[in-house]
């Protein structure tokens, strides 16, 4: 049973490392609002557009997205590539074994990363809308590219095009052990296509399209959550008012 428990115990504080070693900035607050559907309309075009080249999200169907406002018709003409159909899966076409040699690894389904990154920092989206927005060059890394949410990480900045190039500054400082690299901010190398407010905008949508697609009927949950709530609430008193005729004359 000791052993168990520090097996345990030790596999908690792994983890705990990993994590830490991943959060080298503090997550920022995603501006996510899944009930606004032209946000939603948006992120999902980033998200086949930028991201399903390389991530598939596998348990989701493109006809789902006809929940957002969109017609079936636009979704063939605006989100399908010429192969897919309607009722098919959001699969990537890149080869797993080509991904692997490329990136070091394959690169995850996206259906509920949302949902699967929450952490101390917060929630899965907030990791994501800090991560997507804080790539910066780093000519050390295979893929030319850097990030603040996820050192080291193996996967280049997609968009980097929207939001244009720059570097991180770190400041050393004398640590308990070692020297350590603190971040202060960041020097552009080149413009994107984007302003700084519509990138943040546009990382935005994408974020809010992927809390969306991890959970699709959650909207749908909470609404009939509080018609539930109602419903217990008045039979609630009902029954608290029946106890109540029913009992007045016993002592």
């Amino acid at each position: 049973m000791k052993k168990f428990v520090f097996a345990l115990i030790a596999a908690l504080g792994l983890a705990a490392g990993a994590h830490a070693s991943e959060g080298g900035v503090a997550w920022d607050k995603a501006p996510v609002n899944t009930s606004d559907t032209a946000s939603l309309q948006n992120g999902a075009k980033l998200f086949v557009n930028y991201c399903l080249n390389c991530h598939s999200a596998a348990f989701m169907r493109y006809n789902r997205l006809k929940d957002i406002g969109l017609s079936e018709q636009q979704i063939k003409d605006n989100l399908l590539f010429n192969t897919d159909k309607i009722g098919e899966t959001m699969k990537s076409a890149i080869d797993p074994l080509q991904a692997k040699a490329w990136f070091g690894a394959n690169p995850p389904d996206l259906t509920v990363i949302a949902r699967s990154r929450a952490g101390s920092g917060g929630t899965g989206a907030d990791y994501l809308y800090t991560f997507l927005r804080t790539f910066y060059r780093d000519d050390t890394k295979a893929t030319g590219w850097n990030n603040l949410a996820f050192p080291s990480v193996g996967m280049p900045h997609a968009l980097w095009q929207l939001q244009g190039e720059r570097r991180a500054v770190f400041e050393a400082r004398a640590g308990h052990e070692a020297v350590e690299h603190v971040f202060k901010g960041w020097e552009e190398i080149s413009k994107g296509t984007m302003s700084a407010q519509q990138y943040d905008q546009a990382v935005g949508d994408l974020v809010n399209y992927l809390q969306w697609m991890g959970e699709p009927a959650q909207n749908t949950r909470v609404r009939v959550g509080v018609w539930v709530l109602m419903f217990l609430g008045v039979f609630t008193f009902i029954a608290w008012r029946l106890n109540a005729a029913f009992w007045k004359d016993v002592k």
